[in-house]
């Protein structure tokens, strides 16, 4: 798995790269005080265990991150617990969670969510009747008032306002929790030191519940809030600071939705959320076809912003230009149909028919040779040991989760625990094999240990070399399929292509003059740039 950080140029994200920038106060103590964030060890062993499951996790916006103050960040919550430990695990500085009480209460989780220092939020429906609301609102003031003292002392606290995990394509209504925290930090910040800052933060997921997926953490600069909302006026008498307090709570949760609806790129449907990416593809493929570029995959972070741009310039031509855009979505849908029934990308209409030279197809014919028979005896014993458990895993995500976003979770917690020791039970059976073959036969060295190591070596080794096995396989597939595709169905393919080139233009004409997200770099990229 591969780590990549935008960072500005000459800066460690580590808290000591710049000790004149960092926040010096002490941590809260007291009663009514919760842990600083989770210790060195604890988040070394997070990002190794989330590197169990990623192939790549991209990490921007670093340099939006401020060292002289507190804050709060808020973020959706698509992925179940891979939410909170991407941004634990990567985060620049120490982050104190609220998560629903009854998660503490988890054998293995609830230990490892105490030791980062996860104050418990109480939810209605996890109470009942009135005794219990009546102290659920206690012991929930209780929390607040502990985290608000963290990040009025220079702490930062993550939650996520819609207080539930989901997979829809859009935010879930938001809860006033974060509106909350933000106001009584501010309050409670002594006189004269910064006010806390409210941090959004875009976790996105190419396929969240697959192993070998990729994800991106995006801290984005911290939102600009009116004064006349954050700052306390005087206080009134009974009721009337009550509905007050309350009245800008509501305006803050407003405003927090409206920027993390941004954030996220939150659409109306999946179905129009994979059209705006259908489009954002074709745009890409036919800048880079014009230019003779070839900028290779994008990361997530570039998809993601050129989702920003296709779905800001949809939004603003819906409501400018309904009609000429709906025609335009109507093409896109049939294009888009059409391809995925050739089982193409936009940039492989593109690419030439390699199976009419010799030397092309001999190679390509070489490539599968290697790839299919003579790597997969190569790997025989990772195959062996870990692909059984590879399906299980996946067998207990669908069945244990009541949800797509809870599979993810299911098999990192189990396969954390279940790979490693199958591995130490295979290595302590070829360990107790060889002594018995030992007594057999004395030629046999009596090396039990070594033996174990080396089983439990190459098990592990194994597996990683399976998963990027895995990935080879299918590129190999991926590029067989595409020349046979282009070969057999050259016309079609050729059809489709201009096709791409009508449908760009027509999107181009329609977004002329619009302040879109990001810039179109010479490739054909989108980079990050001034709206």
């Amino acid at each position: 798995m591969r780590v990549e950080a935008a960072l500005p140029e000459g800066r460690d994200p580590s808290p000591e790269a710049e000790p004149s920038e960092r926040v010096s106060r002490p941590c809260p103590s007291g009663a009514n005080t919760a842990p600083c964030g989770a210790s060195r060890p604890v988040t070394a062993f997070l990002r190794r265990l989330l590197r169990f499951f990623f192939h790549r996790i991209e990490v921007a916006g670093i340099e939006n991150v401020p060292w002289d103050r507190g804050g709060v960040l808020v973020a959706w919550h698509p992925n179940g617990l891979l939410d909170p430990g991407l941004i634990l695990a990567h985060f620049p500085r120490r982050v104190v969670f609220g998560a629903r009480h009854g998660l503490l209460r988890w054998p293995l989780l609830g230990w490892f969510l105490r030791t980062i220092g996860t104050v418990p939020i109480y939810r209605p429906q996890d109470v009942g009747g009135p005794r219990d609301e009546t102290a659920r609102r206690a012991a929930n003031r209780r929390s607040l008032d502990a985290l608000a003292a963290a990040v009025a002392a220079g702490s930062f606290a993550a939650l996520f306002p819609e207080g539930d995990s989901h997979d829809e394509p859009g935010l879930l209504d938001l809860r006033p929790g974060a509106a909350r925290l933000l106001l009584r930090a501010r309050e409670l910040t002594p006189a004269g030191a910064p006010p806390p800052v409210l941090v959004p933060v875009g976790l996105h997921y190419d396929r969240k519940n697959l192993f070998g997926s990729t994800a991106l953490v995006e801290f984005h600069p911290p939102v600009e809030l009116p004064e006349e909302l954050v700052e306390a006026p005087p206080p009134e008498e009974g009721e009337q600071d009550a509905e007050g307090i309350r009245a800008r709570v509501g305006e803050l949760t407003r405003l927090i939705e409206t920027v993390l609806v941004e954030v996220v790129q939150a659409t109306e449907s999946w179905e129009t959320h994979h059209l705006m990416h259908r489009l954002r593809k074709l745009m890409r493929a036919e800048r880079a076809a014009r230019v003779g570029a070839r900028p290779g995959p994008p990361t997530l972070r570039e998809r993601v912003l050129g989702l920003a741009r296709v779905w800001h310039g949809y939004l603003t031509c819906r409501e400018s230009r309904p009609e000429e855009t709906a025609r335009l979505e109507a093409r896109v849908r049939r294009y888009h149909a059409v391809l995925e029934g050739l089982g193409l990308h936009d940039h492989e209409l593109d690419a030439e028919a390699d199976l009419t030279s010799p030397w092309r197809l001999a190679v390509l014919l070489g490539q599968a040779v290697v790839v299919y028979l003579v790597l997969p005896p190569l790997l025989v014993l990772g195959y062996l040991v870990n692909t059984p458990i590879a399906l299980a895993l996946g067998v207990a995500g669908r069945r244990l989760g009541a949800r797509v976003k809870d599979e993810a979770t299911i098999k990192l917690l189990l396969g954390a625990s279940i790979f490693p020791l199958t591995w130490l039970a295979l290595s302590c059976l070829v360990g107790w094999g060889v002594i018995n073959l030992h007594g057999l036969y004395h030629q046999v060295p009596e090396l039990p240990w070594l033996a174990g190591a080396v089983t439990f070596l190459l098990c592990s080794v194994g597996g990683w070399l399976a998963l990027r096995y895995a990935r080879i396989a299918a590129e190999t597939y991926r590029a067989l399929h595409v020349r046979l595709t282009r070969a057999r169905r050259r016309r079609f393919v050729e059809r489709l292509a201009r096709e791409r080139a009508a449908l760009f233009e027509s999107a181009s004409a329609l977004s002329q003059g619009l302040e879109l997200p990001g810039a179109v770099a010479a490739d054909g990229r989108i980079v990050p740039g001034a709206r």
